[in-house]
């Protein structure tokens, strides 16, 4: 009895190490290797995605509290202030920059 317990118990893990064996025998084939590479991609993306979420939500939540915090200060609030066409930047009040001279017009001045 002991001798056919064993040799089922040698059975079993020939089996076993035949299976792991044969899995690990595809994974270091280029299709096994492609397989990986496309789930670790798959895996990256969704990482990423999730991550833009995150970020937009804590946009929306920190626009939440400025909003608030405008409001609580100045008393109008910020819809009203995009109403009326006022912004909150100073890139408005600037005057626009003289756009740098070609080098043809350069030329012609210093040939002039």
């Amino acid at each position: 009895m002991k001798r056919l317990f064993w040799l089922g118990v040698g059975v079993a893990a020939g089996v076993a190490l035949s299976k792991k064996a044969k899995e690990t025998a595809r994974q270091a084939t280029p299709a096994g290797i492609a397989g990986n590479l496309g789930e670790a991609m798959r895996e990256l993306a969704g990482a990423i995605g999730s991550f833009g979420a995150d970020v937009r939500a804590g946009m929306v939540e920190r626009e939440e509290e400025l909003s608030e915090v405008v409001e609580q200060r100045s008393g109008v609030s910020p819809v009203a202030r995009h109403a009326l066409g006022v912004r909150g930047d100073k890139r408005d009040d600037r005057p626009a920059r003289p756009r740098p001279a070609s080098r043809d017009a350069r030329a012609r001045r210093a040939g002039s």
